[in-house]
């Protein structure tokens, strides 16, 4: 996997399932940094490995053996990356083969805070200005700050790297503050994101502050200080660069005497919905004890990427923004290295015009002026015609890693979504609930507040209900 930075030693396990005894091949320069035991029983695949010093935590990833199976970080019973050497597969008891590789990743102090800054100060009355200009029917009662912070997180590796986000808070509220995390929608360009000091998408982060919660916006990897590349709807890097968004805002606070109460509430729209999607499973698996989630609200997210949305993308339908397509190449392409290089996925002439402006530094509106409305023919012909046959085509796996209603959510959720919504098909969140119904889900809810809107137009009305639910829940 291609990152930018140089990796410590990386090893590779075969494991044939059901082998007597699974053969281990390690890298061709392995030093003192080994696996040292592999085994498959009825709990499970398990490795225990050499210390490759105390520097280091390990990513354990795995690869089905079938013709271009790609590595991919499973889910299991700690959050990654991790410190101890030695990891339990609990899913893979009898499956079909699988090969494992250990990677030696450099430690991170997750959710470390490195740096802050006050970008700016707004009162509540020129907000409350705004938002009637806007036509948005609320009104606020506090003056809030605005502070860009840097903090401490992993990459899709699991390796430190660091991160940048905002967090906005209300002035002098003479009560303890609810906690709220913000995702933001699809940016294209790193400038534009919510640390950004004039970002769009930090609106509604100065408005939840305005009404009384201390709000955390992370920016993601790749955008706004970060220059990795964008993983994009890569749910396992937008979990943890939330989660560790919120550490360093809770240490932001408790350095500044804020009082928080403790309730935790996310929401998050479109790219944003998928994001608060991921974090919401992420806490529940791996941080309840450390960070207890009140509530979240996903709007208009592809909680199915590889049915409802691949489906979608295969059918041909001209796209209304088709650089959505374009920035979930580039970032599986980095991820999960689907080819040599993003260049060798592409038709010509797309395959020389594409990949320049997917670089951070260019709007939705430039990539989509450079793409035809079926997406799909930016591709070669032949890896069209392998992702339509092939069930287990590379991509197609990376998209299904990227799934996220295979899981049943334990507290409150609304999912907000339009069925007109021509962007985000209102089917993935009907595949998401009925999901998390029939896994014995019991708090989660469907609602469509404007069968008629696209999705535009359905992000106040659902960002509205959503704020009005939480304040329900407010203690």
């Amino acid at each position: 996997m291609h990152m930018r930075r140089s990796l410590l030693p990386l090893l590779t396990a075969a494991l044939c399932c059901g082998a007597a005894s699974p053969s281990i091949a390690q890298g061709s320069d392995p030093g003192p940094f080994r696996i040292e035991t592999i085994r498959l029983d009825a709990s499970g695949a398990s490795l225990t490995w050499s210390d490759a010093g105390s520097a280091a935590d390990y990513s354990v990833q795995v690869r089905q053996a079938v013709p271009g199976g790609i590595w991919i970080m499973p889910r299991a019973q700690m959050p990654w990356p991790i410190s101890s050497r030695e990891w339990l597969d609990a899913y893979n008891t009898g499956a079909p083969a699988f090969f494992y590789r250990v990677v030696a990743v450099p430690h991170a102090e997750r959710g470390k805070l490195l740096a802050h800054s006050e970008i700016r100060s707004l009162a509540a009355w020129s907000i409350n200005l705004m938002l009637a200009a806007l036509e948005v029917p609320l009104t606020v009662q506090y003056d809030v700050r605005v502070y860009k912070v840097l903090y401490e997180t992993v990459d899709p590796l699991g390796g430190r790297t660091v991160a940048s986000g905002a967090l906005v808070l209300p002035q002098n509220p003479g009560h303890a503050l609810p906690l709220c995390s913000y995702q933001h929608g699809t940016i294209a360009k790193r400038n534009e994101a919510p640390s950004a000091a004039n970002s769009n998408e930090q609106l509604l982060g100065v408005v939840m502050a305005a009404s009384g919660y201390a709000t955390a916006l992370p920016d993601y990897l790749g955008l706004g200080d970060s220059l990795l590349t964008h993983p994009y709807h890569h749910a396992a890097s937008e979990a943890t660069a939330s989660v560790d968004m919120l550490r360093a805002a809770r240490a932001f606070c408790s350095s500044r005497s804020v009082a928080l109460s403790g309730q935790l509430f996310l929401i998050g729209y479109s790219h944003g919905a998928h994001a608060t999607m991921a974090l919401h499973r992420e806490l529940e698996e791996y941080h309840a004890d450390e960070l207890s989630l009140t509530a979240s609200a996903p709007m208009a997210g592809a909680y199915d990427l590889s049915g409802v949305t691949t489906d979608d993308v295969l059918a041909g339908r001209p796209m209304p923004n088709p650089y959505y397509f374009a920035m979930l190449l580039s970032s599986y392409q980095a991820v999960y290295r689907l080819a040599d290089s993003l260049a060798d996925l592409l038709a010509p002439p797309y395959n020389a015009t594409l990949p320049p402006l997917l670089d951070g530094e260019h709007s939705g509106g430039e990539i989509n002026a450079a793409m035809p409305g079926d997406v799909t023919k930016v591709l070669k012909p032949e890896y069209v015609a392998a992702l339509r046959s092939q069930p287990d085509h590379p991509l197609r796996l990376a998209l299904r890693d990227n799934d996220l209603y295979r899981w049943a959510p334990r507290s409150p959720m609304r999912m907000y979504h339009c069925r007109g919504d021509g962007d985000v098909l209102y089917a993935n969140s009907q595949v998401a609930h009925e999901s998390f119904l029939a896994r014995g889900a019991t708090q989660v809810q469907l609602v469509d507040p404007n069968p008629s809107a696209g999705h535009g137009d359905c992000s106040i009305p659902s960002l509205i209900l959503a704020k009005e639910w939480f304040d329900t829940l407010r203690q």
